[in-house]
C-alpha cells in the first residue's frame, strides 16, 4: 500500500491532546493515518526569528507529524493576510471584507515555496499526497517545479466563489492555473462545482467536464469531483455517553432548569451568520411573549482571528446584541441569551449537543459544516433534538430533513425556532431518523475512501508544460 502524504496548513495535534478533544479535519486525519502509513505535514504553529526549513518529526499514537515553523513576516503575509484577509472573505461572498495587498500575495507564494521545498524530500516514489484547503492552492505548482510527479489531490474546505465575485481578485487566473498541477480537486458540494466550471468556461474558454470530471485548461488536465465530508458519527454517539460527556449533559440539564435549550456552536467568524441568529432570536423572544423563560439561547462561539480587525469588530456587535437582549427580556432567574467564548473537548461538546432541544446552524455561507452532523449524531434516539440549518450550509444538501432556512431572513429563523420548540415527539423522531441515516452513511470514513482511490486510481498521464521539471 502506498503512503498517504496529508499536507494542511497546521498539523493540529499533539501529546497533549486527548481522543476527545480533536475534531473536524484534525479527527479526520488522523483517522485516516491510522489507516494507511503516511505523514501529517504542515506548518507548527510557531514563529521563528529567520525561516530554517527544519522539520520536526514525532510519532504521535499512530501518526507520524512533520512540523515547520515560519517568519513572523509570513505569519502576517500568508496567513492573516492572503488567507484570511484576501481569499477567506472573498469565497464567503464578503467582497467588503477583502483585502488585496501585494506584500500578501507575495507572503502566500513564498510560503507554499517553503512548504514544497521542505516537504519535497520526504516524499517517495509511489506516495499519494493529499493536500487541503485554500491556504495551500499553489502547492502542487511548486512541488511540480522541484520534479514531484507523485499523484497530488486538493480538497478545498470552503466554499468556491461566484466567477463575478472570483474575477475581482488580483492574479485570479493565477490562482485558478495553479490548481490546475494537482491530478484531483474535490469540492463540498455540487453547487461549488458548477461555480468553477462556470469560471473555466468564461474566463478560461474551457470546455465542458467530461462524463469522468475532467477538463483541460492553461495546458494541463484535471479531474474535478464531489466529496462531500463527513464525521466519525460513533464518535458523537458514544462522546455524548462518555463520562466526562455525561457530565457534560447533567449539567446542562441542571442549569436549564426545566427550559428548553436552543444551542449554536461556532467559530467566531462573520460567516457563521452570528449576529444574523442572534437577531432571529431577538425577533422570535418579541413575537412569541408566551415562550419567555421558557427557553433560552446558548451560544458557544471560540475565538477565531481574534487579531484581524473584522473579527474583533463582530465581536464587539455580539456582545452589544447579546447585552441588549438580555437586559431587554431577562430576569432576575433567566437569562434568554448566554453567549460565551470558550471551547470544548469534543466528548464534552457531544454531551452538550445531546442536551440541547434544538441545533440552531444558520451560516451564511459555509463549505460543509459538521456542527450540523455532530449535533444530529450525538442526540438520543429516544428523544431527539430538532436541527435548524442554513440553506447556504454545504449540509443542507444532504441534510434536507432539517428544519431549512434562510438566515438572512429574521422572520423565517424566528419562526422556525417556534416550530421546533413545539414540534411534536412523532416528527422530530422521524426527522432524525432520516437524518441521521445520512450522517452515517455519508461519514468521514467514506469521505476519504472515496476521495484517496480516486486519487490513486489509474488515469491518462498528464500533459507537460515545456518549463516543468524534468
Amino acid at each position: 500500500m502506498s503512503r498517504l502524504i496529508v499536507v494542511s496548513n497546521r498539523v493540529n495535534l499533539s501529546r497533549d491532546t486527548g481522543a476527545g478533544a480533536v475534531g473536524g479535519l484534525a479527527a479526520a486525519i488522523a483517522a485516516a493515518l491510522r489507516e494507511r502509513p503516511g505523514i501529517w505535514f504542515g506548518w507548527s504553529g510557531e514563529t521563528t526569528p529567520q525561516y530554517t526549513g527544519q522539520i520536526a518529526m514525532e510519532r504521535i499514537g499512530e501518526v507520524t507529524v512533520a512540523r515547520v515553523d515560519l517568519e513572523e513576516q509570513d505569519v502576517e503575509e500568508y496567513y492573516n493576510g492572503y488567507a484570511n484577509k484576501t481569499l477567506w472573505p472573498l469565497f464567503h461572498n464578503r467582497i467588503d471584507l477583502t483585502a488585496y495587498e501585494r506584500p500578501f500575495d507575495a507572503g502566500y507564494a513564498r510560503v507554499n515555496r517553503r512548504f514544497a521545498e521542505a516537504l519535497a524530500p520526504l516524499i517517495a516514489p509511489d506516495d499519494l499526497i493529499w493536500v487541503h484547503d485554500y491556504h495551500l492552492a499553489p502547492l502542487a505548482r511548486e512541488l511540480r517545479a522541484l520534479g514531484v510527479k507523485n499523484r497530488i489531490g486538493f480538497f478545498l474546505h470552503i466554499p468556491w466563489p461566484a466567477r463575478q465575485l472570483l474575477t475581482t481578485l488580483p492574479g485570479h487566473r493565477k490562482l485558478v492555473e495553479a490548481l490546475f498541477h494537482y491530478d484531483l480537486i474535490g469540492f463540498q458540494t455540487e453547487d461549488h462545482l458548477t461555480a468553477v466550471t462556470d469560471y473555466l468556461a468564461h474566463e478560461i474558454g474551457a470546455a465542458p467536464i467530461s462524463a469522468t470530471g475532467e477538463v483541460e485548461a492553461f495546458g494541463l488536465r484535471t479531474q474535478l469531483g464531489v466529496f462531500p465530508i463527513g464525521i466519525e458519527a460513533p464518535d458523537f454517539r458514544d462522546g455524548s455517553r462518555s463520562p466526562l460527556g455525561e457530565e457534560s449533559f447533567q449539567r446542562m440539564r441542571e442549569s436549564q432548569a426545566g427550559r428548553k435549550m436552543v444551542l449554536g456552536v461556532d467559530r467566531l467568524d462573520y460567516s457563521k451568520g452570528l449576529e444574523e441568529r442572534f437577531l432571529s432570536y431577538e425577533q422570535f423572544l418579541a413575537a412569541h411573549e408566551e415562550q419567555r423563560e421558557k427557553v433560552f439561547l446558548l451560544q458557544i462561539a471560540t475565538l477565531s482571528r481574534d487579531s484581524v480587525e473584522a473579527y474583533q469588530e463582530l465581536r464587539g456587535r455580539l456582545d452589544a446584541i447579546a447585552g441588549r437582549v438580555n437586559g431587554a427580556y431577562g430576569t432576575v432567574d433567566w437569562v434568554p441569551l448566554r453567549y460565551i467564548n470558550s471551547g470544548y473537548r469534543q466528548d464534552e461538546l457531544a454531551g452538550i449537543y445531546r442536551a440541547a432541544h434544538v441545533g440552531l446552524v444558520t451560516p451564511l455561507r459555509d463549505g460543509m459544516n459538521l456542527v450540523a452532523k455532530e449535533y444530529v449524531a450525538a442526540q438520543d434516539p429516544e428523544d431527539p433534538g430538532v436541527l435548524i440549518l442554513s440553506r447556504f450550509a454545504g449540509a443542507a444538501a444532504q441534510m434536507g430533513s432539517a428544519l431549512i432556512v434562510n438566515p438572512y431572513d429574521r422572520d423565517d429563523v424566528a419562526a422556525a425556532i417556534q416550530r421546533a420548540l413545539s414540534m411534536g415527539y412523532a416528527e422530530r423522531r422521524k426527522r432524525w431518523e432520516r437524518l441521521m441515516e445520512t450522517v452515517a452513511r455519508d461519514d468521514v470514513s467514506a469521505w476519504r475512501t472515496r476521495f484517496v482511490d480516486a486519487l490513486g486510481a489509474p488515469r491518462r498521464p498528464r500533459p507537460r508544460l515545456a518549463n516543468d521539471a524534468a
